[in-house]
């Protein structure tokens, strides 16, 4: 049987060495000594959730009930290890018997001590990216598909559209038809693969990182003597990050609770950003439906910002209707109003930021304090280069500037073969692109190449009277050489961004659905590519310019220092859970943030991804726009933008107006 609590909750034991009411807020106290029972606990931005969570171990430790009766869920190892360590830091004592980690963490734990019911031997091995790389590749032989072209996806696009299906819960067709459209006729053959893939894994004796998750979930249904241990063992269960959570592992926690019905979920529905790896925001919003009689708690006090800053946040979820209501009340005293700044061009903004990020450096901020947010990793493309130009030193939070990337380096090779026929990297950057290619095959073909083709011949023309193209890749071959002969005609028009999209369109839109996983996300970072191209007056100097901003070595790579003063830019996505003195929030512009693809049913997660940048300010937060788009160095024109939704939803009163002199030459 559960274990009782000893005393009213809020109430210490004599042995008891926290003082829970002198150490937490009132909603914080309510939360951290709610009754048994399931409950769920909305913590607003900055308002202590992990502190909440580590002193509700703690207060159930007190209550005498036994730690090996405790379960804690993570998402993250560094999460789960910094819980740990607070939680016993907060004992006093190490608690081995205290079961908490990540989801496959737990996974893994509980099925290596019941492999053999799952079907597996106790020492199955758990796969790496690399190993169900080489599984999928021989799955795909089998089924007579070729792993590389534009029709058939590559084994690491499988991985990735088979995962989201196991921890969406949906079965393989409907995903595809729903998300993965290009691959529609071929639905049937990919259900095939995945047959053989699961078969595979299971005569190795190897699972991936979602069997650790499908597998334990079907051990719990399909075994009554393991579903009972489990759910008597786990008296009270508590889950961080609740709102990212699938469909997969809401089923999970669901069993295991079952029984005892101690379920504590803790997160923001307000923060649930996460939706295109498989998140389901109606798992938080639908808790108490699913769990009869449960409480909810709100920790509303934000210690984090100024009042300005959550007026305006709070204003911003305020458009949402799908959404549990809550209100951020700021414990810091007053500060400056959020400041809108518009801008003439996205050149105009990246000055704005380089040049106030070194006034406030003046004023006693470190770069390192602040940070520059945008949708989508594209957009800081500008203000890289002008902090480059300025000497300003940066860091990138995902580690992959935007030209290191495949689908980047992918259109920048054409463009620097069209240039240099010289460019033998470049070449066989493309010529591998091409199914039946390998390294050696592509080198035959460079050679061949210098050796039947007098200099100044047409890349066209070089192409088709190239010797020893593989009869796997006479189709591909063939598609390139078409692209070439195009390129080469609009060559002369000075319209880079042109030359970009011929690219796309002449089969390397194709290539990117079936090579690369977010392939929506990456073919409009190119469309946006393209844009950029266009301020250009030739493609050397667009390239070299590019070339000028990835040959930057960042103060990070030469001294290996990563607590150096720079200046941070960050994908909104990446920097959740993070905190900065300063925030600039770039691109609030209709079409790129919201994105051009968002529907009526994710703009609201759109708004949300909002309302987690403006939170993750303390001080000073700018909202950046400009009113025109890049400029076409051929014609001088130029796009008008429309400011983002999301700034004409605030209340005017609620922000700063600051005009940049050149964006108004008129005023």
């Amino acid at each position: 049987m559960v274990r009782e609590y000893l005393v009213q909750a809020g109430q210490s034991t004599p042995s008891s060495r926290i003082d829970y009411a002198q150490e937490l807020n009132p909603a914080q106290l309510a939360a951290v000594t709610a009754p048994p029972g399931p409950a769920l606990v909305i913590a607003g931005a900055g308002s202590g959730k992990t502190r909440t969570l580590i002193y509700r171990v703690a207060f159930l430790l007190e209550q005498g009930i036994a730690p090996e009766r405790i379960l804690l869920l993570t998402f993250t190892n560094k999460a789960a290890g910094e819980m740990m360590r607070r939680v016993a830091q907060l004992m006093g004592h190490e608690i081995p018997g205290l079961w908490g980690g990540t989801f496959h963490a737990i996974g893994n734990r509980i099925l290596r001590r019941h492999a053999e019911a799952a079907g597996f031997p106790s020492g199955f091995t758990i796969q790496d990216r690399d190993d169900a790389k080489a599984i999928l590749k021989t799955c795909l032989a089998e089924a007579g598909l070729e792993p590389k072209g534009a029709k058939v996806p590559k084994p690491e696009v499988l991985g990735d559209l088979f995962s989201l299906a196991v921890n969406k819960c949906e079965p393989l067709r409907t995903l595809v038809e729903a998300q993965y459209p290009w691959f529609i006729a071929i639905a049937e053959t990919l259900e095939a693969i995945q047959g053989r893939y699961a078969a595979r894994k299971r005569t190795q004796g190897m699972m991936d990182f979602d069997d650790l998750l499908v597998l334990w979930l079907k051990l719990m249904r399909d075994s009554e003597d393991v579903r009972d241990h489990y759910q008597q063992r786990f008296q009270f269960i508590l889950v961080d990050e609740y709102q990212d959570t699938n469909p997969l592992q809401a089923q999970l926690i669901d069993l295991l609770a079952a029984r005892h019905r101690n379920l504590m979920v803790v997160g923001d529905d307000a923060q649930s950003i996460y939706s295109w790896r498989g998140a389901d925001f109606q798992n938080i919003l639908g808790f108490a439906r699913r769990h009869s009689g449960a409480q909810v708690y709100k920790v509303e006090t934000n210690y984090r910002s100024t009042p300005e800053i959550l007026a305006l946040a709070n204003a911003v979820i305020a458009g949402n209707t799908q959404q549990l209501p809550k209100a951020l009340v700021a414990a810091r005293p007053s500060g400056a109003k959020p400041a809108l700044v518009a801008c003439g061009s996205a050149a105009e903004q990246s000055g704005f930021v380089a040049q106030r990020a070194v006034e406030l450096q003046q004023q006693g901020i470190p770069l390192r304090e602040m940070v520059v947010l945008y949708r989508s990793h594209f957009h800081s493309l500008e203000l890289q280069m002008e902090l480059t130009r300025r000497g300003i030193p940066f860091s990138i939070t995902s580690g992959i500037r935007f030209f290191e990337q495949a689908h980047a380096k992918d259109v920048v090779a054409y463009l620097r073969w069209l240039t240099n026929p010289l460019d033998e990297v470049a070449f066989v950057r493309l010529a591998l692109m091409l199914p039946g290619i390998g390294p050696k095959a592509a080198q035959k073909l460079w050679r061949s190449l210098h050796s039947n083709c007098v200099a100044g011949t047409p890349r066209a023309a070089a192409l088709k009277g190239c010797c020893g193209v593989p009869q796997k890749a006479q189709s591909g071959w063939g598609q390139l050489v078409e692209m070439m002969a195009k390129l080469e005609a609009a060559g002369e028009c000075h319209d880079v961004g042109g030359l970009v999209r011929i690219i796309l369109e002449s089969g390397y839109k194709e290539y990117v659905t079936a090579s690369y996983d977010r392939a929506a996300a990456r073919l409009e970072e190119l469309e946006e590519l393209a844009v950029f191209a266009q301020r250009h007056e030739s493609a050397e100097s667009f390239l070299a310019e590019l070339a000028l901003l990835s040959n930057i070595e960042s103060q990070e790579e030469r001294s290996g220092d990563t607590e150096a003063d720079r200046l941070r830019l960050s994908t909104i996505h990446q920097a959740k859970g993070l905190e900065f003195q300063v925030v600039f929030v770039i691109m609030l512009c209709e079409g790129m943030f919201p994105s051009a693809r968002a529907t009526e049913d994710s703009l609201e997660e759109e708004r949300r991804l909002f309302y987690v940048a403006a939170t993750r300010a303390k001080e000073w937060l700018h909202l950046c726009h400009p009113y025109m788009r890049s400029m076409a160095a051929a014609s001088g024109e130029g796009v008008f933008l429309e400011p983002s939704r999301f700034l004409t939803e605030v209340p005017e009163e609620l922000m700063e107006a600051w005009r940049l002199r050149s964006a108004f030459p008129g005023e």
